[in-house]
């Protein structure tokens, strides 16, 4: 199989950029070789532009996540273009251009993806949810993983503290980095950002954080 044929699984990370955690796992993705894509909270990624900087220096992919992290059902339509307005202005603020669009825990209202559309944005949901957000040992979410991991596959984690976090930091997801890679390439896979294979995908699994 050439480097041209090799089918992709996406490493996801959601509610950075974080100081700490988002530095941990750029380490973890740099040691490991794989690249990832970023789900963003704005006004984090304001407060942190070198951080964002370091993710596109390392050939990851930033993308829009919110500005505010609520469900998409618990605002008016008006909010959350609003919301979503204000964050990809802060975002191209940083020369960042999001092209995919993941509402905070997955949910969508019915005019969500009229909303993308009108910002040219795609949403993005996952296919694998390991739940690192509770504390889950790294061996832990590496076994709800492996029988999972498929072509295009989308695994959800996380690099910063969201609502609802059980965990204190990303220690756990930080291990699991340099396994579940050794796992997806053992089966002919590759990590990749989104953007080398930009559709809409199925959330399968409900996340809560």
């Amino acid at each position: 199989m050439t480097p041209s044929e090799v089918l992709p699984v996406h490493l996801t990370f959601d509610d950075g950029p974080d100081p700490e955690g988002t530095c941990r796992v750029l380490d973890a993705l740099h040691e490991a070789e794989a690249r990832a894509t970023f789900f963003v909270v704005a006004p984090l990624a304001r407060r942190e532009p070198a951080l964002i900087s370091a993710v596109l220096d390392a050939g990851h992919q930033v993308e829009l996540h919110c500005t505010e992290h609520v469900r998409h059902t618990d605002r008016t339509r008006k909010e959350i273009e609003a919301d979503t307005e204000a964050a990809l202005a802060d975002l191209h603020a940083l020369g960042v251009r999001p092209r995919l669009w993941r509402p905070p825990w997955g949910i969508v209202a019915p005019w969500t993806p009229e909303i993308a559309r009108s910002y040219g944005l795609e949403l993005a949901l996952w296919t694998i949810d390991p739940h690192d957000w509770r504390g889950d040992s790294s061996g832990e979410m590496l076994a709800h993983i492996e029988p999972r991991i498929e072509p295009g596959a989308v695994v959800l984690l996380h690099d910063g503290l969201g609502p609802g976090a059980l965990r204190t930091g990303c220690v756990e997801t930080v291990a699991l980095i340099p396994t579940l890679v050794d796992s997806i390439r053992a089966r002919g896979f590759e990590p990749a950002p989104m953007a080398e294979a930009i559709t809409a995908r199925p959330k399968t699994e409900r996340a809560s954080a």
